[in-house]
């Protein structure tokens, strides 16, 4: 088998449709445009509504956009931390989803301080609010910011 032997399977390409050539080729005259009308003579832009107040513009209010790339955060108060028993020094992002606390693991945690800490913890999380991050350096623990 040499290159100019290979070719694609029977069927597997249709050839293009000409249309425009004449009555006999089966798409002439109107070309598959139908009759008259602004469709058959040239292009609608996209959105075009037969010069009705088109949707976009009616809706105004629904203007902006969603940003793909916004880091969305799962809220953690200090107060549930006391949750965990003495023996659980280290709090990390899947104790916290073990125990019920986010969503998953997956999720990026933020620890805000609302609440207290009244003994030293280990506190990895991917962001930390001022507050908490005192409290919890207050109460001797350390803050570890995960990447």
């Amino acid at each position: 088998m040499e290159l100019h032997d290979l070719k694609p399977s029977p069927g597997a390409h249709r050839a293009k449709k000409r249309v425009g050539r004449g009555i006999s080729a089966g798409q002439g005259k109107t070309a598959g445009r139908g009759t008259k009308g602004q469709r058959a003579r040239g292009r609608v832009r996209p959105g075009f509504e037969g010069g009705q107040h088109p949707l976009y513009t009616r809706m105004s209010y629904k203007r902006g956009f969603t940003n793909i790339f916004k880091k969305v955060y799962e809220v953690v108060n200090l107060e549930q931390l006391h949750r965990f028993d003495e023996s659980q020094s280290v709090i990390t992002p899947e104790l916290l989803y073990e125990a019920g606390v986010t969503r998953g693991p997956e999720f990026m945690v933020k620890i805000l301080g609302v609440g207290g800490v009244q003994r030293p913890l280990t506190v990895r999380a991917h962001k930390f609010s001022r507050s908490a991050q005192e409290k919890i350096e207050a109460a001797g623990g350390t803050v570890e910011v995960i990447d």
